[in-house]
């Protein structure tokens, strides 16, 4: 197993422990209205949320890559012909 996979074991464990901690009928207050609510279901609605907020931000960006432009960035597209005149002395 990975280090990823072991730290997220532990953060589901940690969560469950707290959602079962928290089992009680409270209100909540969100903005203009009250609601009376679990605590299990406010943390669980609140722990989804930042999941997927979190998968949102942290997901990599689709960027076309095109390989011929940037080798070309590199290397040079006008001379092709990159020995110096010593080199060719050398090699022939």
């Amino acid at each position: 197993m990975s280090i990823k996979n072991i730290i997220a074991l532990i953060i589901v464990a940690l969560l469950t422990v707290v959602f079962m901690q928290n089992t009680d009928e409270v209100k909540f207050t969100i903005l203009f209205s009250s609601v009376y609510l679990s605590k299990v279901a406010m943390l669980t609605a609140v722990a989804v949320f930042a999941f997927i907020l979190g998968v949102l931000v942290g997901r990599p960006k689709n960027k076309k890559y095109n390989i011929s432009e940037h080798y070309n960035d590199i290397h040079g597209k006008e001379n092709p012909d990159t020995l110096s005149d010593e080199d060719r002395d050398y090699i022939s």
